[in-house]
């Protein structure tokens, strides 16, 4: 798919109870207030920040640009976020990262959900649209999510969706200063082709 096809970082994802839409700087608030209640709940799944980084939860200029970079992406066809919103309040973010095309035609998905909003189902209902917007409205081929093993959450929604799961990737990502293994499931084109109408009257 060639840029002038990609679709607009205006896009929203509408679900049964989520709605999924990219980040903007007047979201710096919202974001920061979750991000600050759930620090520990959230940094032992996530890769460490370098010791020179803004801390965003606080620095609304440095959220801003993460937002215009994560739009670049969106028109570079690199990279799709979504913040995900319940009844117009920000509750997590999932997002298609590293999209790569050519033969290969792959994004990699990462997700992560407010601890006092999380058992609802509301990351299930997002992985499903966030997979029906890659192989229906950019054309990848192939989507991959990687779960550090413990990660019991993570992985209860993978087999709730019944995603293939494809092995384990040893020291696979540094997670909070840590070289961690990894499950890795994907999901193709064509188990979308044959499961899509199925996950998306289960869960949209």
């Amino acid at each position: 798919m060639d840029s002038a096809q990609q679709p607009s970082p205006q896009t929203n994802l509408l679900g049964r109870r989520v709605l999924l839409r990219t980040l903007r700087p007047d979201d710096f608030a919202q974001w920061s207030a979750v991000r600050r209640r759930n620090h520990k709940w959230l940094t032992v799944w996530e890769p460490s920040s370098p010791p020179s980084a803004p801390d965003l939860t606080a620095d609304r200029t440095a959220f801003s640009l993460r937002c215009h970079s994560r739009d670049r992406s969106w028109q570079m066809g690199t990279g799709y976020g979504f913040g995900i919103f319940v009844g117009g309040h920000f509750v997590g973010e999932i997002n298609l990262n590293s999209v790569q095309r050519g033969a290969f035609q792959n994004a990699y998905l990462g997700y992560w959900m407010d601890e006092a909003r999380a058992g609802n189902g509301y990351i299930p209902e997002s992985v499903v649209l966030s997979l029906q917007f890659a192989f229906e409205r950019v054309g990848l081929h192939r989507v991959q999510i990687a779960i550090v093993p413990r990660n019991d959450r993570s992985l209860r929604v993978v087999e709730k969706l019944g995603i293939r799961h494809e092995g384990i990737a040893e020291r696979y990502l540094e997670i909070n200063g840590v070289w961690e293994d990894h499950s890795r499931f994907a999901m193709t084109a064509e188990d979308w082709a044959e499961r899509g109408d199925e996950l998306t009257s289960a869960w949209l």
